[in-house]
């Protein structure tokens, strides 16, 4: 079991760096990043020309529901268009960090969008 889920997260990885081939932030448009694990989702704005983290949000925040399900993702990335327009940040760039494009990751990419981030 241990190795299939090490077989199944590899997969993960390589296809993760072939998006990060064509998927590339700069300050005008910075890259949104995902990462979920077991217990809990990340999401940060990065611009990848300077290598900065620009806006960083994730379940870890209090004020936030615990878990990575989709309603602790809408909440995430409801908190990440907020920040993001404090900082005068209005387009990004998506990477769904090699995970498909459903559930967990799909409800915090349009929760994104609701809150104002354009991709």
């Amino acid at each position: 079991m241990a190795q299939l889920i090490r077989e199944r997260e590899a997969q993960r990885v390589k296809r993760h760096r072939r998006i990060r081939q064509k998927v590339v932030g700069t300050l005008d448009h910075p890259r949104l990043s995902v990462y979920k694990s077991a217990r809990h989702l990340y999401a940060q704005l990065i611009d990848d020309l300077s290598g900065h983290t620009l806006v960083y949000v994730s379940t870890l925040d209090k004020a936030l529901g615990k878990g990575c399900n989709i309603e602790a993702a809408k909440s995430v990335g409801k908190l990440l268009a907020e920040r993001a327009r404090k900082e005068g940040i209005k387009k990004v760039v998506f990477d769904r960090g090699g995970y498909p494009y459903h559930g967990v990751v799909k409800a915090l990419a349009e929760s994104a969008r609701e809150g104002g981030l354009v991709f």
